[in-house]
């Protein structure tokens, strides 16, 4: 028998256990005992069969409710969502999980991948970030209370991203106001912006175009206004030089203090 053939005759006996199996298992989601239901969902779920194993612990749940084998099967219900990547649903299944059994030995696990599926329907920065907000809260209770977990490294780390995408917006939306030339609204958020995220990576470009913002709503101002906001600018200038460690803005900055004392001088003159 040619090599050809072998693969024929192999492909053909794949494909009839296949269609035994599928068959079996249609036969087991129609007709089966629950009891042979539970015994083949938690086989597929321990193989990583997670589309097989959902279908069956859908069936089976509501007739556990409430029973000791209950918290065991609504956790892998959870899980197979989770592993499934429908983080809408397993969100919300381990959240029920964990109100459930507060003092179950899953539910430290049940905790995180709660949290961790929240952050994975999280929105990139430019769009809605309620479900950032919800993450961040997640996660931080989820650290406060299992502070020698497993999973703290990873919880820390998206916390990091789920922190650093508030931080993108928030330092945008500032960055907008500058740009539209609306300066007073610019200023006051960039200074929120410093004291709502003073670490952030965005922080010496807050400094530099709050320092522009005011020095622009100075120059622009009524002439009984101009003195006590080119202060206020210079201030802003102090504030990015004692606070700045790069030179990516610095020479602007530099050109903008000079201006702002010569205008200062030019207006003590005159008066």
């Amino acid at each position: 028998m040619c090599l050809s053939q072998v693969k024929k005759y192999l492909y053909i006996l794949v494909a009839i256990i296949t269609l035994g199996s599928c068959s079996e298992y249609q036969q087991l989601l129609r007709k089966g005992s629950l009891a042979d239901k539970v015994k083949a969902a938690d086989a597929y779920y321990n193989e990583g069969d997670y589309k097989k194993a959902f279908r069956l612990y859908e069936l089976i749940v509501p007739a556990y409710r409430g029973k000791p084998q209950a918290e065991r099967i609504l956790f892998h219900e959870a899980d197979t969502y989770y592993n499934l990547e429908d983080f809408y649903i397993s969100q919300y299944k381990f959240e029920r999980f964990a109100k459930a059994y507060p003092k179950s030995k899953k539910i430290e696990e049940a905790r995180y991948k709660e949290a961790k599926s929240i952050y994975e329907l999280t929105n990139r920065y430019s769009l809605d970030q309620k479900q950032t907000f919800v993450g961040l809260e997640k996660f931080q209770k989820f650290i406060n209370d299992f502070p020698e977990s497993s999973f703290l490294e990873s919880a820390n780390e998206h916390t990091s991203k789920l922190r650093n995408k508030l931080e993108e917006k928030f330092y945008k939306i500032a960055k907008q106001y500058h740009h539209r030339d609306l300066y007073k609204p610019a200023i006051k958020a960039f200074s929120n912006y410093l004291v709502d995220y003073p670490g952030s990576k965005f922080s010496e470009r807050v400094l530099y175009y709050r320092l522009e913002s005011a020095y622009k709503l100075a120059i622009n101002s009524f002439e009984d206004l101009i003195p006590e906001r080119l202060d206020k600018a210079q201030e802003y200038y102090e504030t990015y030089i004692t606070r700045s460690v790069s030179e990516d803005f610095k020479k602007k900055a530099d050109e903008i203090a000079a201006d702002i004392n010569k205008r200062k001088q030019a207006f003590n003159i005159q008066s």
